[in-house]
C-alpha cells in the first residue's frame, strides 16, 4: 500500500507534518541526546561518507571519543554495519542510536546528512557546531524534482550549523554563502585554503595545504578534497597539523570506497558505490592512467531518477571497453526495463549490444561475466552497490555483497 502512495505526485509533502511530530517525539523520549555532543554534519552528493570516516579516525586517533553515523556504519569505537539502504535513519532510530553513542561516553558525534533527511526534519534539534559541504550534482530529483530544491533543502544544515567550510570549486556554494556567516573554503582550483603538490597513485594521494602535509590510503582525486575537508574540521576543533595527518593517513579503508579486491588474480578489480553520474565519472577519472582494458560492471535503482540512467550509460560505455548492464535495487521496477535506459545511453556512445556492451540481469552472473572477462592487465570496475549487504528486488531484500561474491568468485577462478 505504501508503495502505491508514494507513487502519487503529492505524497512526499503530504507526509511532511508527520514527519515532523515524529521527530519532535523522538527529541523528546530520548531527551535530545545530540544536545550534549559535538555535532558535526557532513552533507553533499558525493563523498560523504569517506569525509566523515576521514573525521572519525582523525579525531579518534587524537584522543578523543567519538560517535559515527554514515550509510556504511554506526556506533562509537565498534561499528555496527548499516543494514537500512539509507544514510540518515529515520528520526526515532537517529536519536535513539545518538542517545547510544552519548551513553558511552562520545564528546563529538560525526553524521552524514542527506537532504531527505534535512528536507524530512529527521535532524530537528540536533546542533550542529560544523557543518561540511563536499559537492552537489545531479541526483535524488525523483524526490526533488528540481535541482534547485535539491540544493534548498541540503541549505538547511548550513543555517543551522555555527561554523561551515564549503567546496569553493563546486558553484552550490555561492548559494551556502549566503546562508552563513562564519565560514572558510576549500579546494583545488579556488578556495582559501587550496591544494597544492597533488600526487596521485593507486595507493592513496598526497598533497600540501599551508602547515598540513596530507597522506591518504584511499586513492582518487576526489579524495583530495574528502581529505581537506576533513582537515579543515580538525583545524577549525584545535587539532595540530600532526595530529590531522596522522589521523587521516591511519583510515585504511572505507568498506565499498575504491576497495581494491587482490585474490592474487592477474588483472585488478575495484568495488565503489559510486550510483551517480558524477561519481562514476570521478571513479573513471581516478583511473585514467591503466594501461590495460577496463571492464565495467554497473546498473541502477528502481523507483529512483530514471533521467540519470542514459547519463550513466554514455559515461560507462565512454570510458571503458566493456559495459555489463546489470541489475540494482530494482525494488517494484522491472529490471528489465530500467537496464533498457543504461543501454540506450550506452549504444549513443557507440557500443554494440552482444559485442561490447553485454546484459546480465542476475548481478552474480554478471560478476562472474566481468572477471571471466577479464585477462592480464585488465581493471573490472564494480559499481553501485559498494558496501550494501543485501540487494532489494520486487519481493523484499536478498542478501548480497558484492566485495564478498568477488572474493568467492575469484577464489574459484
Amino acid at each position: 500500500m505504501k508503495q502505491l502512495l508514494e507513487k502519487l505526485p503529492f505524497y512526499n509533502q503530504a507526509v511532511l507534518p508527520y514527519h515532523f511530530a515524529q521527530s519532535v517525539v523522538a527529541g523528546l523520549k530520548y531527551r535530545h541526546p545530540a544536545s550534549h555532543l559535538r555535532v558535526i554534519g557532513v552533507t553533499g552528493t558525493n563523498g560523504k561518507t569517506t569525509t566523515c570516516f576521514m573525521i572519525w579516525q582523525m579525531l579518534r586517533h587524537a584522543g578523543y571519543k567519538v560517535g559515527l553515523m554514515t550509510t556504511v556504519a554506526h556506533g562509537m569505537d565498534k561499528l555496527e554495519p548499516e543494514l537500512n539502504h539509507m544514510t540518515t535513519v529515520d528520526a526515532t532510530t537517529l536519536n535513539q542510536r545518538i542517545a547510544d553513542i552519548k551513553n558511552q561516553g562520545a564528546e563529538f558525534l560525526v553524521l552524514e546528512v542527506t537532504s531527505h533527511a534535512l528536507a524530512e526534519f529527521r535532524t530537528l534539534g540536533i546542533p550542529f557546531e560544523i557543518a561540511v559541504f563536499t559537492n552537489l550534482t545531479h541526483d535524488h530529483l525523483d524526490y526533488h524534482k528540481t535541482l534547485a530544491n535539491y540544493r534548498a533543502a541540503k541549505g538547511k544544515l548550513f543555517k543551522k550549523a555555527k561554523f561551515s567550510i564549503l567546496n569553493a570549486d563546486d558553484s552550490a556554494t555561492e548559494y551556502f554563502r549566503t546562508l552563513t556567516q562564519n565560514y572558510i573554503t576549500y579546494g583545488i582550483k579556488s578556495g582559501q585554503n587550496k591544494a597544492k603538490d597533488i600526487k596521485l597513485s593507486v595507493k592513496g594521494v598526497k598533497y600540501s595545504c599551508g602547515d598540513l602535509k596530507i597522506e591518504t590510503k584511499i586513492p582518487g582525486e576526489f579524495n583530495v578534497y574528502n581529505s581537506l575537508a576533513a582537515a579543515l574540521v580538525g583545524q577549525k576543533l584545535g587539532l595540530t597539523p600532526k595530529q590531522i595527518a596522522e589521523g587521516i593517513k591511519s583510515l585504511d579503508s572505507v568498506e565499498g570506497r575504491m576497495n581494491i579486491i587482490d585474490a592474487g588474480q592477474p588483472f585488478t578489480v575495484i568495488v565503489d558505490y559510486a550510483h551517480t553520474p558524477d561519481a562514476i565519472e570521478k571513479v573513471f577519472d581516478s583511473v585514467k592512467g591503466h594501461k590495460g582494458r577496463i571492464i565495467s560492471l554497473h546498473g541502477g535503482a528502481g523507483r529512483r531518477d530514471p533521467a540519470t540512467r542514459p547519463v550513466r550509460g554514455r559515461i560507462l560505455a565512454r570510458y571503458s571497453d566493456l559495459v555489463i548492464i546489470t541489475e540494482d535495487d530494482s525494488r517494484d521496477e522491472d529490471p528489465e526495463a530500467i537496464a533498457r535506459g543504461f543501454i540506450e545511453g550506452a549504444e549513443k556512445e557507440g557500443k554494440v549490444l552482444g559485442k561490447d556492451l553485454l546484459k546480465e540481469l542476475d548481478r552474480k552472473k554478471a560478476i562472474k561475466l566481468a572477471l571471466d572477462s577479464a585477462k592480464k592487465g585488465d581493471l573490472v570496475l564494480i559499481l553501485g552497490k559498494g558496501h550494501e549487504k543485501t540487494i532489494l528486488r520486487a519481493d523484499g531484500p536478498h542478501p548480497f555483497e558484492d566485495i564478498k561474491v568477488v572474493k568467492q568468485l575469484l577464489k574459484k577462478k
